[in-house]
Parts: structure tokens; sequence; C-alpha cells
């Protein structure tokens, strides 16, 4: 490769990227600012992106709220749970069609993976209703399987089918256990994998909002419908607002910036073994 043609691939990527990246920056930004401003600053025009003074009082009018940690605590045993049983089921389901060669499964799985999650609200909700659970945090755990599943399958499928079968075949010749095999062979190296799947798993049921707002009673909303119930047709405060919706969002982010790591390493040794 010519060095002309090497610097112009470079500025193509970099080009590619900030055009990619800057909006998402934008409008991170740009909330921060709304987050520290006082109302006034909020509605002046033109608008004042940084203040004279910062209102830190947003942040502690959030979490000093009577069902802030109500809410945060529904969040984090909804998406603990979800997280936990998506696991559990879903890196052996995914180990096991990956050696069975199922694809026509796999198919399925990705069909699952890729069907609107409302597809599945009307009929859930109607049994949910009929069990007498709607109100409670079991609807909203048990739905966001529908979601955390097939991701973890579908992780799990692809990543098992690249990592090489010469260890397993040892054990197994060792007198192993297909279990065995599994639990001391294949899971150890499949830790990288792991944590995408359960990176991306908490990811989804954390910001999830359709189904909590459908499922969910009173006291068992998670945070993403309490940002959207801070919403008023009489008076809308966008300090809070954008402060709540700060809150919601860092959990996450604090979640993929620790394990990015984990996410490059998952997201490529499929294909560095696969070479």
């Amino acid at each position: 490769m010519s060095p002309l043609r090497h610097v112009l691939g470079r500025v193509g990527l970099a080009f590619a990227l900030i055009v990619i990246v800057s909006p998402a920056v934008l409008f991170f930004v740009w909330m921060l600012s709304l987050s520290v401003k006082f109302e006034v600053d909020n509605a002046s025009y033109p608008p004042v992106f940084i203040p004279e003074h910062f209102n830190w009082a947003n942040y502690a009018a959030v979490i000093d709220s009577k069902r802030f940690s109500t809410y945060f605590a529904n969040s984090l045993i909804v998406t603990g749970t979800a997280t936990a049983f998506a696991l559990l089921v879903g890196v052996p389901a995914g180990y096991g069609l990956a050696r069975m060669h199922a694809h026509k499964a796999a198919v399925v799985i990705l069909i699952a993976r890729i069907t609107p999650g409302l597809s599945y609200l009307i009929p859930l909700f109607l049994l949910f209703q009929w069990l007498g659970l709607l109100g409670t945090l079991w609807p909203q755990i048990i739905i966001h399987l529908v979601v955390t599943v097939p991701i973890v399958i579908w992780i799990m499928v692809g990543y098992f089918e690249t990592t090489p079968m010469e260890l397993e075949e040892s054990a197994l010749i060792d007198g192993a256990t297909r279990w065995q095999v599994f639990r001391h062979v294949a899971l150890p190296i499949a830790r990288p994998g792991i944590a995408v799947a359960f990176i991306l798993a908490v990811i989804f049921s954390w910001n999830n909002f359709v189904f909590g707002i459908v499922l969910a009673g009173r006291e068992t909303r998670t945070l993403p419908v309490a940002v959207y119930n801070m919403i008023s047709f009489d008076q809308l405060s966008w300090g809070p607002l954008a402060a709540a919706a700060l809150i919601v969002t860092l959990p996450v982010l604090l979640l993929t910036v620790f394990a990015q790591r984990q996410i490059v390493a998952g997201l490529t040794a499929g294909a560095v073994k696969g070479g």
C-alpha cells in the first residue's frame, strides 16, 4: 500500500468516526449542560451553553426525591435478575447449539432477537393479568428474559463456534464427561464472550422503557419510566429532567468504560481464533 493511500485511509477513517460519534457526544454534552443550569438559563435565547453559575441542586433534587431509591432498587433487581437468568440459560444453550451445529435453531434465536418486544407484550400482559402478577416486579423480570436470553445465546453460539476443539477432545479422551468439559474447559476459554453477553444484556435490560411503563405499578417502576413521568404538560423543568436522565445513563456508561477491554477482547477473539 502506498503512503498516500495509507494517509487517505486514515483520514477517511477519522472523518467517518467524527461523523458517527460527534452527534452522540454533542447530545450528551448538551444534556450535561442542561442538568447544571438554572431554568432561567435553560429558557434563555440565545442559548447558554456554559452557565456562569452551576445549579447542582438539580441532581440533589432527583436523588433526594422520595421514590428515587425505590425506582433505583427496582431497576437493579429487574436488570440483575434478568441478566443472571439469561446467562444461566443462554451460555449452556449457546454451547449446545454450537457443538451440535444446530444452524436452524440459531436462526430461530436470531428471529427472536430481532422481533420487536411489542410483539410479546400484549399476550404476556394478558397472561400476567390472569395470574394476578401485574404491578409486581416478576412480569418485568420475565419479559426482560425475552430480550436478554436471545442476545446471550446468539453471542455465545458465535463465540463457541470459533473456540478450539482440541482441548475439549483431549478432555473427553481423558474420561471427562460433557458437563465437565463444558465447566472446566469451555467456560474458562469463553470468559471474554460471556463478558460481552453480560454487558449487552445489562444495557438492553436497564434501558428498557416499554415493558416497564405497561407492566409496572406505582411502586414497581424502573428508572427509565420514572424519568418519563417527570415530563408534565403543565410545567417542564429541563434541569432536573436532564439530571435524572444522566443518572439513569451513568451506571451503564461506567460499566461500559470499565469493561471496554473485555468488550474488545470478546468481539475480536472469535475473528482471531477463526483465522
